[in-house]
């Protein structure tokens, strides 16, 4: 079952959520076709994403990141299209023989064919991974991001390190909390937010000292 979480033409932003064990999101984005779709993210119980999908035509697929939990539907998806997949351009890991196909950072992707005028441009924000990625669109004012696993609403994705909680925190406070206050936030897991919300958390978060090694899971309010 999905819900639409954004509709403002000619985007139209559908959300099938708490897929797998790690209750992951997926998003199927179409334009003013609305027959036909991109898909981000490929979780686990990727049956529910086709069934959402239902006759329309995938065009394509957008991974966020590398980690398995984002991938663990791939062949259910591939064995129902043949659609092109792709993840950042810096991303590391990744499985060759799915012939994922490079987005660069500012790139900008045309939902529902060529010319559509309902383009995502794609934001690399590492930290969480190397390459991951973010995808926003819309229009001004009452716009979308989608952050995969890089920002939640309460605070940044889960890092390995404390240098890689410093780069991920620069790619949110450089290249996300920029946008428009309004902007939805739509992350890879649980529930959305705004970035006005997370430019307010995370001032908090700015406001405190820290432990020099701080890296795991953080939260702008807590940590």
């Amino acid at each position: 079952m999905s819900e639409i979480v954004y509709d403002e033409p000619p985007f139209l932003v559908e959300a099938v959520l708490g897929l797998g064990p790690q209750g992951n999101n997926a998003y199927i984005l179409s334009g003013a076709n609305r027959e036909l779709v991109t898909i981000v993210d490929a979780p686990a119980g990727a049956e529910a994403i086709l069934q959402a999908v239902g006759a329309r035509t995938i065009e394509r697929i957008i991974v966020t990141h590398w980690h398995a939990d984002h991938w663990a539907g791939f062949d259910v998806l591939r064995a129902a299209t043949s659609a092109p997949v792709y993840a950042g351009a810096e991303e590391e890991n990744l499985d060759a023989t799915r012939d994922i196909l490079p987005l660069e950072h500012d790139a900008l992707v045309a939902i529902g064919g060529p010319g559509s005028p309902a383009t995502v441009r794609v934001v690399r924000t590492p930290g969480h991974t190397v390459g991951s990625i973010c995808l926003r669109f819309g229009l001004e004012g009452r716009g979308v991001v989608l952050t995969g696993d890089t920002l939640f609403p309460g605070g940044p994705g889960r890092t390995r390190d404390h240098a890689a909680l410093e780069l991920e925190i620069a790619s949110i406070t450089s290249r996300l909390l920029t946008l428009t206050p309004a902007t939805l936030v739509l992350p890879g897991h649980g529930g959305s937010a705004t970035i006005g919300q997370s430019t307010e958390e995370y001032a908090t978060f700015a406001g405190k000292p820290h432990d020099p090694d701080l890296q795991g899971d953080v939260l702008w309010l807590e940590s």
